[in-house]
């Protein structure tokens, strides 16, 4: 049960911000005081001043995130009542968590959280680039200090190019199309900002048309993917996550799309899996040792929290826990 001790009113910390899955994160992390947690993706800061509540008085947390202004909201936190230095601040790509975590002194943790949706700080300010509806410089990084933005991934990248990130990405079955607009587009004047791609595409396909969707939306989700790299920047965490996890430690990871579920979900399979050998195989030669145990079924949002806060329909959240030992297989297939 959460401790009363923590007085920091989440809405003086997540303004703007509902975090998703809230009170299920929290709940499948089962945190204690005196337990050690890892928030990969601090974001509006939500999930990690619940953690410090639950975890009240002395449990830790330990908050990564590539953005440096939502480091920035977090310092805000580190003094205030209730928390009295129980939570510390890195900020880093979360591919990275097990060496952040092993250069706090975070090592091994109780329990890590992946909540891989933007936050809705990133998606509300247009210098970011990451919404169509408010036009702005089309960069779209998480960390804007590193990498190229999206204007420059769409300058360099010939038809092909474009639409294989398109269609990969964004799962948008117009991809070629899209990718030819751009590219004739932008021979008549370079695109940097989300209101000309977002005119670009429309242009392209045609209007919603009764859609719910607008028609740039898996666009704008290509990009971003492929700018940040985020599909193998979350196979590292994953596998930096059940790294840094003690034994019943748990792992929680809250996904927006299928393609970080397809990622997560086949993690774990493989993570709790007897034996990864090709299916031909007649006998066992692989020696993995299983590592995670899946806890439940997939989690989503109540409709209820669909109507409160539609960004969470696409949500769904996926829990592991670290084994204490695990014996490598040596037996033929059955």
């Amino acid at each position: 049960m959460a401790n009363t001790a923590l007085v920091v009113p989440l809405a003086s910390i997540a303004s703007g911000h509902t975090p998703v899955l809230l009170d299920e994160a929290i709940a499948a992390l089962a945190p204690r005081s005196g337990g050690r947690y890892l928030d990969g993706t601090f974001g509006g800061g939500g999930h990690t001043v619940a953690l410090l509540d639950a975890s009240a008085p002395a449990g830790r947390v330990l908050a990564v995130d590539a953005d440096a202004a939502a480091i920035a909201r977090g310092r805000s936190l580190v003094a205030r009542p209730g928390i009295d230095g129980r939570l510390r601040l890195a900020q880093g790509n979360f591919a990275d968590l097990a060496a952040i975590a092993g250069g706090e002194g975070m090592t091994p943790v109780d329990g890590v959280l992946l909540d891989l949706g933007l936050s809705s700080f990133q998606i509300d300010d247009p210098e970011r680039g990451f919404a169509f509806r408010l036009d702005g410089p089309l960069d779209m990084r998480f960390d804007p200090s590193r990498g190229a933005p999206a204007a420059a991934l769409i300058d360099g990248l010939d038809v092909e190019g474009l639409a294989a990130i398109i269609w990969r990405y964004g799962d948008e079955r117009r991809s070629r199309q899209i990718a030819a607009a751009i590219v004739r587009e932008r021979t008549r004047a370079p695109i940097t900002t989300t209101g000309r791609l977002a005119e670009v595409v429309v242009r392209a396909v045609g209007g919603r048309r009764g859609a719910d969707t607008h028609p740039a939306t898996r666009t704008f989700q290509a990009l971003r993917i492929a700018v940040n790299d985020e599909l193998t920047s979350l196979e590292r965490a994953l596998e930096g996550a059940i790294d840094v996890l003690a034994p019943d430690g748990r792992l929680v990871v809250i996904a927006f799309h299928s393609l970080e579920d397809r990622i997560v979900k086949q993690t774990i399979q493989r993570e709790s899996a007897a034996c990864i050998c090709p299916p031909e195989q007649p006998v066992c030669t692989c020696d993995h040792m299983p590592r995670l145990r899946p806890l439940g079924k997939p989690i989503r949002s109540s409709e209820i929290e669909v109507t409160s806060n539609p960004r969470s329909r696409s949500a769904i959240m996926r829990v592991a826990e670290r084994l204490k030992s695990a014996t490598p297989p040596a037996r033929p297939r059955v």
